[in-house]
């Protein structure tokens, strides 16, 4: 089995003259979590990843209460992929919505984007807003330990309208997944750099009005298969379908 993976603050993998770290100390949350939750002790291996690219493999030498000491054994950066995989996601209730970006982080997205839908029946105002962020960030950090990423997704600002069509104008590539698209997007090429967005809609699916606006920025409305799929899985199986075409191959 795969060692478990702990998240440590961006600069403690940092290279110095020797190369790297030859030891680290796992504390905080983390560190809690390791030695405490899932006690794991002297001998034992973990996976350390500062979350942008900087991982390690390590060798437990010592636990202590809410900490474990490691030995680095090796240190590895693994560079942005190209082209970025960008999930824009409808808000959807029934926590469809985090699913889908539990699932979209599993099938490594490099980024996910709340998009406040017209359809959208869930709202995020005021103080929920901050809160509903901070769920998807959870989400995303514990999908990144849980696949053994070392690169932990970017969960941007809750968009709009506005804001995604600006978006979709600077993107090498916006695939808007629609069931009455004609083009499959299993015959999509995708691009060699830049962003592509796939956009997923809310239960009510997106509106004609924001289909339009997305489109004339150059989106491209596209369909998955012959069925009609959830908030919470058609983001997710679009991006297996782009895997297939790049990533996984």
């Amino acid at each position: 089995m795969t060692a478990p993976l702990f998240l440590v603050p961006v600069g403690s993998l940092d290279a110095d003259d020797e190369g790297g770290p030859g030891t680290l100390r796992l504390d905080g949350p983390e560190g809690r979590h390791a030695a405490d939750v899932q006690r794991l002790g002297v001998g034992e291996g973990v996976l350390v990843s500062d979350g942008r690219g900087r991982a390690a493999s390590c060798t437990v030498t010592a636990a202590d209460q809410g900490a474990l000491q490691l030995a680095v054994d090796s240190l590895w950066t693994v560079p942005e992929p190209q082209p970025r995989l960008v999930l824009v996601q409808a808000l959807a209730k029934g926590d469809r919505d985090l699913m889908a970006v539990e699932a979209a982080t599993e099938l490594d997205v490099d980024e996910v984007v709340p998009w406040q839908a017209d359809r959208s029946i869930v709202r995020w105002r005021a103080e929920r807003a901050q809160k509903a962020h901070r769920k998807w960030e959870q989400t995303v950090q514990a999908a990144t330990k849980q696949s053994r990423r070392v690169r932990v997704p970017v969960v941007a600002d809750l968009a709009t309208r506005g804001e995604l069509v600006r978006r979709v104008a600077e993107s090498a590539l916006t695939l808007v997944l629609h069931e009455e698209a004609d083009e499959p997007l299993a015959q999509v090429a995708l691009p060699e750099q830049g962003e592509v967005l796939v956009v997923v809609g809310p239960e009510g699916g997106i509106a004609p009005e924001e289909l339009a606006a997305l489109t004339t920025a150059g989106a491209r409305p596209v369909r998955l298969g012959r069925t009609v799929l959830r908030a919470s899985s058609a983001g997710p199986a679009a991006l297996a379908v782009l895997n297939a075409q790049g990533r996984w191959r």
